[in-house]
């Protein structure tokens, strides 16, 4: 095996293939995986004189899956993707995933919405996402369950964004049945940074960011964000975001160590989805809200330590981390329904710390029973301990009365096991198994709704993948996945607020998947990967809209198919398109509201040796029902945005986003619920929406140092 120098995370194994006239030299990366980069796999080869080659082409674009990933729908982005992207959200990085659509019905400090595969995942559900092998995804949170904010995210500190769809990777357990995102910040930057952004409705934003090296074998990565933003909003959002970013890194003999920090405060007003019938009457406008009092300030703040190691045909790696978090959260989505003198204005709130280790190793047997055979084993262990889970009934933002407050303790242990094996140059196979144990306590304030619940789940995975020729690489993968539910509904007995009789959820819900697909490079300009899908669930995990949170529901099953193309005809010109299709049903064959149909998505970037680049993209979001019969449905909605600029220097751009390029009016979210307005004698169900936020222009100078 060639020494492997530089390296990523990525929760699955990957092969990475070099061509030359007369040979192919397959390297088999590790769990929790790499992914090396053209220059680092060129001084390994330099290292080794027996593996140097005269004339050779390496695979090396990010995106490209084909002859690199030991499943199908993996992939992965890099900064130099992600620069040219205008982006209205910090959350809209994941849309770097295809098929994946972000959008927001509150405040921009909120969590965003996400939609992928047919789900409309709330703020996270069924889509796991991690930051420097940290999970993002909040388990039994006060707003839902999954919630998942990567707003303390630093986009220009972000060195790759890996990705994976469907239920197929030993290495991923709850809350990956759609899908996963895994976030890595850089460990080192070529140059610092100085940003300085200004536009419409009051947005300034600034950042500076610098890497130092401290001595041969050390060195350091510092960045700082702060945002204010005011929004189109008739309220005004009065966004107050402030990021802290730290990361050190030290080489130490065959193995890399780190530590890394992330520290984020955010303060919000929020303009939430509003009734059709209220701007309809003249209310209020597209752009109002019925309550003036609801937002959110969170804040978030943590320390992870890394240490990777690679010793001739063996690699592990060891990872643990510290996390702190809270959340007020203020909502009201029915105004005077359940108190017409009060209101419903509601406050979510909570405080916790997770405290977590991962731990994987890999061992590459060559030629054993003629066959080289990869052996990957782990563990990741993740404990919540969260105070004051809280839901109140609020006005103005003061408490009027408890609904229920809780402290949970929940813990989540999984192991796991992958056995990739080479039968032929061309075929090879991976089984992977996983079990994953949940206990959950809760002590209620509500005696009743106190208890213990535990739960444990076996999660078998198969794919074979098969290699045509050069160009094309077919595969098929079936598995078994699940996500976990609320520790509250695991132990629940009665209904806080009327103290009805209340059937307890399972802790654990099981999810089914299969997939085929294929990947083709009709050239090294031209890549196109295929995928057909199939996944079902044995609960749903629904999005309430008077509520605000996540309920279980029924089981529920869904199909698709996925076609993304990458083409780069020259250097400086680069186009790619996505296009997801779904169909999705209740197991009693009733629509599931909110499950998106279609989504387009594509863009457009063009680089120039003068200076100008430009990156137009955009994205198509197809109808969705609104409710179980399918007698109602959204609108679909199209949004452009472009990033245009100029690089006077090396050191110096100035950059200009056009934001809702077209001032498009679609909503960005669409529900169908019951509520109650101050003027209205009898609730009235209706639609309640938030629309795209209006054409924005943003200017933004960078200066590099």
């Amino acid at each position: 095996m060639l020494p492997i120098l530089g390296e990523t995370t990525l929760p699955t194994s990957a092969d990475f293939l070099i061509f030359d006239d007369h040979s192919k030299y397959k390297i088999t990366m590790y769990p929790i995986q790499k992914i090396l980069t053209l220059s680092m796999f060129t001084c390994a080869l330099c290292a080794d004189p027996m593996h140097s080659l005269p004339d050779y082409e390496v695979r090396d674009r990010a995106a490209n899956a084909m002859g690199i990933a030991s499943f199908g729908s993996v992939g992965s982005v890099d900064q130099s993707d992600l620069e040219y992207r205008p982006l209205l959200r910090t959350g809209e990085v994941l849309e770097v995933v295809p098929g994946l659509i972000v959008t927001q019905h509150s405040g921009t400090g909120k969590a965003n919405q996400y939609f992928l595969r047919g789900f409309n995942l709330d703020h996270g559900t069924d889509f796991a996402t991690y930051v420097d092998g940290m999970p993002v995804n909040m388990v039994s949170h006060a707003h839902g369950q999954g919630y998942s904010d990567v707003n303390f995210i630093i986009p220009e500190l972000i060195d790759v964004v890996n990705y994976t769809k469907g239920p197929y990777y030993a290495a991923l357990g709850d809350f990956s049945s759609a899908g996963s995102a895994q976030i890595k910040t850089a460990d080192w930057l070529d140059q610092g940074m100085l940003k300085l952004g200004f536009g419409g409705d009051g947005y300034l934003r600034t950042v500076i960011a610098d890497a130092f090296d401290l001595n041969a074998t050390d060195r350091m990565v510092v960045g700082l964000e702060a945002q204010y933003y005011d929004g189109p909003w008739d309220i005004g959002e009065n966004l107050n975001q402030f990021k802290g970013f730290a990361k050190y890194t030290r080489q130490i003999d065959m193995g890399d160590l780190s530590f890394t920090f992330h520290g984020y405060q955010a303060s919000w007003d929020s303009a939430d989805q509003i009734p059709e019938r209220a701007v309809e009457h003249g209310t209020i406008s597209d752009l109002g809200s019925l309550d003036q009092d609801v937002g959110g300030e969170s804040s978030r703040y943590s320390l992870s330590a890394d240490y990777q190691q690679v010793l001739g045909d063996q690699s592990s790696s060891l990872s643990a981390y510290a996390i702190y978090y809270d959340i007020n959260l203020w909502s009201n989505f029915t105004y005077y329904l359940d108190d017409p003198v009060n209101g419903d204005e509601f406050e979510q709130a909570e405080n916790r710390i997770i405290y977590g280790f991962n731990f994987a190793h890999s061992l590459l047997h060559e030629h054993l029973f003629e066959r080289d055979v990869r052996h990957t084993f782990g563990t990741q262990v993740r404990y919540d301990v969260i105070d004051n889970l809280g839901l109140y009934h609020t006005a103005g933002r003061e408490r009027l009365d408890a609904v229920r407050v809780d402290d949970v303790r929940e813990l989540a242990a999984g192991l796991f096991y992958e056995n990739e094996i080479y039968w032929t140059d061309r075929l090879r196979s991976v089984f992977g198994l996983r079990a994953d144990y949940y206990a959950f306590d809760v002590e209620s304030d509500l005696d009743v709704n106190s208890g213990s619940a535990d739960d444990l789940i076996l999660s078998p995975k198969f794919s074979m993948l098969y290699a045509l020729n050069r160009q094309v690489e077919l595969y098929a993968s079936f598995g078994l996945g699940f996500h976990s539910n609320d520790a509250r509904g695991t132990t629940i007995t009665v209904d806080p607020k009327d103290l009805s009789a209340v059937d307890a959820v399972d802790p654990l819900v099981r999810s089914t998947g299969a997939e085929v697909g294929l990947h083709v490079d009709w050239n090294p300009q031209w890549r196109t990967a295929l995928s057909v899908w199939w996944l079902e669930l044995d609960s749903e995990l629904l999005y309430v809209g008077d509520g605000g949170a996540t309920e279980a529901s029924g089981g529920s099953e869904r199909y698709g198919m996925e076609l993304s193309h990458d083409y780069h005809p020259v250097d400086w010109l680069s186009f790619d398109l996505d296009l997801a299709l779904t169909q999705a049903r209740f197991e009693n064959g009733d629509e599931i509201p909110g499950a998106l149909n279609s989504v387009l998505s594509g863009g457009v970037t063009y680089q120039s040796e003068s200076g100008f680049f430009a990156g137009l993209r955009a994205r198509y979001f197809g109808r969705r029902p609104l409710v179980e019969d399918g007698s109602l449905e959204s609108d679909p909605s199209l949004v452009f945005n472009l990033r245009t600029g100029y690089d006077f220097s090396p050191n110096l751009r100035l950059s200009f986003d056009v934001l809702n390029l077209f001032d498009s009016n679609d909503d960005d979210i669409t529900y169908y619920y019951e509520s109650k307005l101050s003027t209205e004698v009898a609730s009235v169900e209706d639609v309640h929406s938030h629309v795209i936020e209006p054409r924005s222009f943003r200017i933004t100078l960078t200066y590099r140092y």
